[in-house]
C-alpha cells in the first residue's frame, strides 16, 4: 500500500476509493476524503515525525483528524505510513438496561478507555468487568462464559495467540503474576471488545430481553381473558335483566 504527499502537496493514497472508518461525530460508515494536507515545503524543512491530516466524512461533511507516521523524506514525495491513528474515535456504546450495577460501572470505563485509544487501559478495566460477572454468576456462570468464549474461537476463527491473549485478559488471576493482562495492540483490543459485548450479552442481556418479552405476552394474554370475563359477565347480567 503507497501513501504520500506529493511536490504538490496533495495526499496520494492508492486505496483511496475504499477509505472508510466509523465517523466520531455521525457514527456512520462512511468514506473520506482529504480536506486539508500540509505544505509540502513545510514538511521538507521541519522533517516532523508525525503527519497530520484532516479529512472530511462524506456521510456528515464533518472534519475527521488522521495522525500518519512519516516513513520517508525524498526530494519530490514524503512517505507515510499505510496505518494512520485516529485523533478522534467514534463512542463505543452497549446496551446496559440488564446489567448489574457493578458490572456496568466498569463496563462504561472500559468502553470510554477504548473510545480513547488506551488499550491497555481497556484490558483491565476488561478483566475488572469480567471479574464483576464471575462474582455475580457464580462459578457455574464462568464456566457457562469460558465455554461461550470458546464457542466464539470457533466461530470467529479466532488464531491460537490472539484467543489465549484474550482468555488471558478475561479468565487471568490477578494474584498469579504469570496471568497477569498482557499488552493489547488495536486488533487485538477490538476483537476483545467484540468478545466482550458478546459474553455479556449472553450472560444479561439476552435473558432480560427474554424475560422482558415474556412479560408483555403475558400481561396482553391475562387483559384479554379480563375483557373476556368483563364482557361474559356483561352479558349474562343482560340475560337476567
Amino acid at each position: 500500500m503507497s501513501v504520500y504527499i506529493d511536490a504538490a502537496s496533495r495526499i496520494v493514497h492508492d486505496q483511496e476509493q475504499s477509505l472508510a472508518l466509523v465517523c466520531p461525530h455521525c457514527l456512520i460508515t462512511a468514506h473520506i476524503t482529504p480536506a486539508a494536507v500540509p505544505r509540502f515545503e513545510d514538511l521538507q524543512a521541519h522533517k516532523p515525525k508525525y503527519i497530520g491530516l484532516v479529512y472530511r466524512c462524506d456521510a456528515c461533511l464533518a472534519p475527521i483528524f488522521l495522525r500518519f507516521t512519516a516513513r520517508m523524506y525524498a526530494a519530490n514525495r514524503v512517505e507515510l505510513a499505510p496505518q494512520f491513528n485516529e485523533i478522534e474515535r467514534a463512542r463505543e456504546t452497549f446496551a446496559f438496561t440488564h446489567l448489574p450495577e457493578e458490572v456496568e460501572l466498569f463496563f462504561k470505563e472500559a468502553l470510554t478507555c477504548y473510545s480513547s485509544g488506551a488499550f491497555n487501559a481497556f484490558a483491565s478495566m476488561c478483566r475488572r468487568s469480567a471479574q464483576a460477572v464471575f462474582a455475580d454468576l457464580g462459578e457455574t456462570g464462568r464456566l457457562r462464559l469460558f465455554d461461550e468464549l470458546n464457542n466464539v474461537r470457533t466461530m470467529a476463527e479466532l488464531d491460537v495467540e490472539t484467543f489465549t491473549r484474550i482468555k488471558s485478559v478475561l479468565f487471568g488471576n490477578d494474584s498469579d503474576p504469570r496471568h497477569s493482562a498482557p499488552l493489547l495492540e488495536s486488533y487485538a483490543a477490538g476483537v476483545l471488545l467484540e468478545i466482550m459485548k458478546d459474553l455479556l450479552y449472553e450472560a444479561y442481556v439476552r435473558k432480560g430481553k427474554l424475560q422482558q418479552a415474556m412479560m408483555v405476552r403475558r400481561f396482553f394474554v391475562e387483559e384479554k381473558a379480563g375483557n373476556i370475563t368483563q364482557l361474559a359477565s356483561a352479558t349474562g347480567a343482560s340475560s337476567a335483566t
